[in-house]
């Protein structure tokens, strides 16, 4: 026969030890800190009662396992009831936060204190809600303003997204009817995150291209310069004096003096017309002197503005002027020309306007020009 082995039955009356341990855990409690303020009349009651009659109270509270919710800790292990941050309703039942302890005319009771936690808690959810729903409306609302935008810029190959920040691969700006509007591939949803990519490769080609046309003009520079200098080398080999022939075979001569002497020849024929002078700071500064307010009155450049243009209309002296020198230089451009002097402080005063013929002869890569006085109208 098999032996059965009987086990003695454990009493009803006796707890099991995971009872125990249950019983146990909801006894326990956790001490934290109540930090709350009293006004003018709590502080009274404070010191009436024995208390120290300060603004800010602190006290020390034992809070059951079961309500740890009305706990926050924080990074360095400290627990306090959750009294501040404090939520509240305002006039049209929304929750706003108000970053302040709450304000008790008498010192609260733990009760109180758990009461206002308990509210604190319960509002702070509802708030945490309305922002998450307010977030999720604001996205949702960039959402439907950004992909039109997107779409413009994905499908125009012209336009072009803000230089400052520069574009990255992840980021950039498009300018738009009310701003700048970001656009960022690791929050945009949508075509919206196919933009700084574009951006970026449009910004990329953009400086390659500004590079490359940069080093065109700049060796088109540099092939005009080289041709310029051939010509007034060869032109002062032909022309130059002795001297300037010495101090160009040794490299010195000024471009700007060579110049100079090509104009002398180039114009050579109209060596009886006399050169209009730029001296409208004199003239100014001698029209001022005829107001007794201005007798001291010194023009500067700074104080002169001078107005050119083309004259339109012309005297028979000034249009027999502008024939005869085209009859003397056929390959050069003659135009007259009307300059009107103004002082900048005030401008009001002026000068009558003064007419110069200015003439223009293009001489291989030189474009030469001389102005000559021109009758008054």
């Amino acid at each position: 026969m098999d032996t059965v082995t009987a086990f003695a039955r454990r009493p009803e009356s006796v707890p099991s030890a995971a009872t125990a341990t249950a019983t146990l855990e909801t006894h326990r409690t956790l001490a934290v800190t109540a930090t709350y303020l009293l006004s003018e009349e709590g502080r009274k009651a404070s010191l009436l009662a024995g208390g120290d009659g300060r603004a800010l109270q602190e006290l020390a509270v034992e809070v059951p396992i079961n309500r740890l919710h009305l706990v926050s800790v924080d990074a360095n292990g400290v627990a306090r009831l959750k009294l501040r941050p404090r939520y509240e309703l305002d006039g049209e039942q929304r929750v706003v936060r108000v970053d302040a302890s709450p304000t008790y005319d008498s010192a609260p009771d733990i009760d109180d204190l758990f009461r206002d936690a308990a509210r604190n808690h319960q509002l702070e959810r509802a708030y945490e809600t309305e922002r998450r729903t307010v977030k999720e409306k604001r996205r949702e609302a960039g959402r439907e303003r950004k992909t039109p935008i997107a779409q413009a810029f994905l499908t125009d190959p012209t336009q072009r997204a803000a230089v400052h920040p520069a574009p990255t691969p992840k980021r950039c700006f498009i300018a738009a009817e009310h701003g700048r509007i970001p656009f960022d591939a690791s929050t945009d949803e949508g075509i919206a995150k196919e933009v700084p990519a574009e951006a970026h490769r449009r910004f990329r080609a953009d400086l390659r291209n500004r590079r490359d046309r940069n080093l065109t003009e700049r060796a088109a520079q540099l092939a005009l310069h080289e041709e310029k200098t051939s010509v007034i080398a060869d032109w002062i080999a032909q022309h130059g004096t002795p001297d300037q022939q010495a101090r160009q075979a040794a490299g010195v001569l000024p471009m700007v003096e060579a110049i100079d002497a090509m104009s002398d020849r180039a114009f050579a024929v109209l060596t009886d017309h006399a050169r209009y002078v730029h001296d409208g700071i004199e003239r100014l500064q001698g029209h001022l002197r005829q107001y007794p307010e201005h007798t001291q009155t010194v023009v500067t450049r700074d104080d002169l503005l001078v107005t050119s243009t083309n004259v339109e209309r012309m005297t028979t002296a000034q249009f027999a002027l502008v024939q005869q020198t085209k009859a003397r230089m056929p390959d050069a451009t003659v135009v007259l020309r009307a300059h009107k002097l103004t002082w900048k402080r005030q401008t009001q005063i002026a000068l009558p306007p003064m007419f110069g013929l200015l003439v223009t002869q293009r001489v291989g890569p030189f474009t030469l020009r001389r102005e000559y006085e021109a009758p008054p109208a």
